[in-house]
């Protein structure tokens, strides 16, 4: 792994198996943060729990470890708040769209700026391998004895169909366009989604390294990434699953469309408050 002196941590115990394609997500984020010159002052990682939300914790950087399935809302919270920040907020395919799933949809709607980054081993590692909402029918577990019976949750053609402003998908057995791909959602202005596959060794022993080799393939170079429909009918292609940007569009923010960013860009908590009107206030209701 390449260093990177700016947000490297030393001496830590990382409490991922060997071969965990977490790493691989933890130095493209980094890759990515170096290569556009984001310091770590200026970047919060929000996650929630499990395996993958531990990311944060093992680079230096502002971070919020919060409740199972609470990273978006406490992660608009911060970008609310602070909209000079980069917030990411980033999870497992179990926290993000199990718990989390309400949270998932409600983030789309309000198109705030932040990156959106989901490890997708379609199942829960952290409690040691049942089924999450996007492992695949037929998937047999400790839980799912008999096999995974429902329809594995589609996050792609969610957010294409909820019209989220950015909309990608990475295979982190490519770290470099993985990497790419993290750029491109910070880039972008508004909520970007970057779903990464990546394999847990430990506990699915179908969807594998070479699994997703041979079942993925990367969206042609004349993709129309502003064409919904195109980009819908990508997302729910099965045989093989489509890599690489699949849909974005530019609008407004969010927090461009709050009033008190529109008068000033200043954080709230550079802003003077009026304690005397805010008592009087609250004395009248």
């Amino acid at each position: 792994m390449a260093k990177h002196p700016l947000f490297d941590k030393t001496n830590i115990d990382i409490a991922w198996c060997p071969g965990c394609g977490n790493f691989g997500i933890l130095e493209s984020i980094k890759q990515a943060l170096d290569e556009l010159s984001i310091k770590p002052t200026q970047l919060v990682v929000v996650s929630g729990i499990g395996q993958a939300p531990k990311t944060p914790h093992y680079f230096n950087t502002h971070m919020f470890n919060g409740l199972h399935g609470r990273a978006l809302p406490v992660a608009t919270g911060v970008k609310i708040a602070n909209p000079n920040l980069l917030v990411i907020a980033e999870g497992g395919d179990g926290d993000m769209y199990g718990e989390g799933g309400n949270h998932f949809l409600h983030t789309i709607r309000r198109n705030i700026n932040i990156v959106h980054i989901v490890h997708n081993n379609m199942v829960y590692g952290l409690t040691k391998g049942q089924a999450s909402p996007t492992s695949e029918i037929g998937f047999k577990t400790s839980i799912q004895t008999e096999g995974v019976i429902a329809e594995p949750l589609n996050p792609i053609a969610i957010a294409i169909a909820q019209d989220a402003s950015f909309v990608a998908r990475a295979y982190i057995g490519d770290m470099e366009k993985t990497k790419d791909t993290i750029k491109a959602a910070i880039q972008h202005e508004g909520y970007a989604l970057v779903d990464i596959f990546q394999p847990c060794i430990a506990f699915n022993k179908v969807n594998t390294y070479q699994w997703f080799k041979e079942r993925t393939y990367y969206l042609p170079s004349d993709h129309n990434r502003a064409d919904r429909v195109s980009a819908f009918s990508k997302a729910i292609e099965k045989d093989k699953l489509p890599l690489g940007i699949f849909y974005q569009k530019k609008v407004d923010s969010f927090e461009k469309k709050q009033k008190i960013y529109q008068v000033s860009w200043e954080p709230l908590y550079q802003r003077h408050h009026d304690l005397g009107k805010l008592k009087k206030l609250i004395e009248e209701k």
